[in-house]
């Protein structure tokens, strides 16, 4: 792992340098790749002492900052942020991995996607007119009529409905 130091209004001391450094060698099992890169940003500002990691790894830039009257305490609780965000982050990638379907089940060998076939056939029925009317109407248009439905036109809304017999006696209404 590379680590960069930057200070401000403040010397990074050799010894806030093994501190980070220790912190993270205990979390090598985290990042076993040497591609992560770290830059560390200690600031002093009046009595406030800020610590800022920037973990740039996998491709995905961690970011974590803490704030403490003691800066080693900042710089600790900085690199526990980055630590979560990194478990989450390996989490996250290893099921993605390990949730993939291989290519095999996505798409058949030959290349080509088959369509269900249609059992039924289409049998064209007869036109219907659509008249204004109410729903009411509509109910008493169906009673005296064989038919087990009606399309109509709503006359209160001018939407387009569909009323049925039901099999216990009564009428749906089917509206848009």
């Amino acid at each position: 792992m590379e680590f960069e130091y930057t200070g401000r209004h403040v010397d990074v001391t050799p010894t806030l340098r093994r501190h980070v450094e220790e912190h993270f060698s205990k979390l090598d099992h985290i990042f076993n790749d040497t591609t992560a890169r770290a830059h560390i940003i200690i600031e002093v500002e009046k009595n406030r002492h800020m610590g800022e990691v920037i973990l740039h790894w996998r491709g995905e830039s961690l970011t974590a900052r803490d704030v403490n009257a003691d800066m080693y305490q900042a710089l600790t609780r900085a690199i526990t942020k980055i630590e979560k965000q990194a478990v989450k982050l390996k989490k996250k990638l290893i099921d993605r991995k390990q949730g993939a379907r291989p290519l095999a089940t996505l798409a058949p060998d030959n290349g080509r996607v088959e369509t269900p076939k249609l059992t039924g056939r289409i049998i064209n029925a007869r036109r219907y007119s659509i008249k204004p009317m109410t729903a009411e109407e509509a109910a008493l248009s169906l009673s005296g009529d064989d038919t087990q439905f009606l399309v109509f036109r709503d006359a209160e809304t001018e939407r387009v409905g569909v009323i049925y017999k039901r099999k216990d006696g009564n009428y749906g209404l089917i509206e848009p």
